[in-house]
Parts: structure tokens; sequence; C-alpha cells
């Protein structure tokens, strides 16, 4: 994953950018009827159940559009909410209030519904050794956040994007031609460039398994699509040589069952593309 100060660097450019879209030349609904004076007061209501997240980026989106503006915190990211739960109070500029709803409210519903999610997958996995993965099918824009939603239901991070890992899939070891050709490329390239990158390999059945065991120097083998016993003999075969990853066909009824398989990791797209969004309203008091 990408550093601390490249993250922020990622938080704080989605909400420019939001604020760009979403206000342009001015909140001109507010600016008609409400004094600049107007003190207000607003609260973060639930209206559905499940794990709330986006409470410190709504902190950050708050303070980007009024430094004035303070926040009383009820209820923590991560903590699981019912109907009717108050998980802040907001209060400052009532122009300001209004400027950053809709931006708190979009980025809250999202981030609560992937940490939900990621927490029910994590919770299937109970007593397991496996780690719950996200992927880069995340909404373009807005990947820094939906990650961060991924951490705080109990998952973790895969790679950030193109630069901070080495991911060699089917296309890659073809059009390299070949998994020991695309390996073997790939570590000189890392020599060539001195960059000190972790490398994974899609494999598509044992025999490429093998093929990466025989190159040698991988971080973590991606097991696409194998069914369970092919799965248990790929665990089996690599040992303690790389990590073990299952991607492909992973939903709440299939992975406990390649979790029993033995692989380090799952990783599953329907964390970040797959999700209804949690109802959330900010309403005046």
């Amino acid at each position: 994953m990408i550093s601390e100060a490249q993250f922020q660097k990622e938080l704080e450019l989605i909400i420019s950018n939001a604020i760009r879209e979403d206000v342009g030349d001015g909140d001109h609904s507010s600016l008609a009827c409400i004094p600049a004076s107007a003190q207000g007061k607003a609260k973060l209501l639930v209206k559905d159940e499940g794990i709330i997240a986006g409470v410190e980026f709504a902190k950050m989106i708050f303070h980007y559009v009024d430094k004035d503006m303070k926040v009383e915190t009820f209820i923590n990211d991560g903590e699981r909410v019912k109907y009717g739960d108050v998980v802040f109070h907001v209060s400052g500029s009532s122009q300001s209030i209004l400027k950053a709803e809709r931006l708190v409210l979009n980025s809250m519903q999202r981030m609560s519904a992937i940490a939900t999610k990621t927490k029910m997958f994590v919770d299937l996995l109970e007593g397991t050794n496996t780690k719950v993965l996200d992927t880069r099918k995340t909404t373009p824009g807005i990947r820094a956040i939906e990650k961060w939603a991924v951490k705080i239901g109990g998952g973790e991070n895969h790679r950030f994007a193109l630069y901070d890992m080495i991911m060699l899939k089917d296309n890659h070891n073809d059009f390299a031609g070949g998994i020991p050709q695309a390996i073997a490329k790939t570590k000189q390239y890392l020599i060539d460039n001195n960059k000190d990158l972790k490398i994974i390999v899609e494999a598509r059945n044992l025999d490429e398994v093998q093929q990466i065991l025989d190159a040698g120097g991988v971080y973590r083998i991606l097991l696409d699509n194998f069914d369970y016993e092919t799965t248990k003999k790929a665990v089996a075969m690599i040992g303690d040589q790389s990590l073990t990853e299952s991607s492909g066909n992973i939903n709440e009824k299939t992975i406990r069952n390649y979790a029993e398989c033995g692989v380090n990791y799952i990783s599953s797209g329907a964390l970040t593309h797959s999700v209804y969004n949690m109802d959330l309203s900010l309403k005046a008091i």
C-alpha cells in the first residue's frame, strides 16, 4: 500500500474535487435565503443498520469547508448502528453546514455500505487464519475512501493502484510469452529501475502454480477461479514458498469454504462494486 502521507493527499484531492464539482461559484440556494451570520446545528441520523464509516472523513470535509465548524461525535467509525441512532452533531455557520451536507452524506453512505459488507465477510471467516482483501474494482476518483471503508470493516487493502505493487495477471503472462518469461522480465525491470515492489502472480491451474514456484521470488500466488479441491492441492504445493490468495466466485456462500482450503487471503471486488448505500440524513436541530 501507499504511504500514509500519500493516502492523506488522496483524501484531500477527493474533497477538493468534490466541493469544486458540487459548489462551483457558490451554493446559491443557501446564499439567497440564509444570512452569512446565521449559526446552526445538525445531526447525522441513521435510517438503516450496519457498520458506520466515514465519521473521520466527514470531519475532514467540514473542516475543509469551514475550519470553524465543530463536530461532537457519539458513534465512531467501525461501530454498529441501528435505525434512529445519532452519529454526531455539527455546529457552526448554517451556510457552511449546507455546503458540506451532500458530500458528507454521499461519502458516509457509500463508506458505511462497504464497511458493512466487509464486516459480514470478515465475520464469516471467524476462526480461520484467512484475511479479506479488496481489489482495484473501485469507483473512479474515490478509491481512497472506499479502501478506507474496507479497513474500517475489518478487511485489508490489496495494492492501492498500479504503481505500488507488481501483479502479473493472465494477460501480462500471455503477452510476455508465458509465466517464466513474465517473472524473469519483472525481476530484471525492478533491478534496472531500482524499485522494491512485491510481486503477485496469477495462476489459472496447478501447472501454472508449479511454473511460478519454479521461477521463485514471488510474494503471493493468486489462485483465480480454482474450485475447492484444486485450491487445497495448490496450497499444499505452495507451502511456505509464497503466500496464497483466492479470487473469483467469492460470495457469502463460498468464502468460508475457500478459507477452509488454507489460503492466506481471499480477495473480492464485490466489497466495493456491489453494495447498496446505507440510508443516512443530516437534519437541522
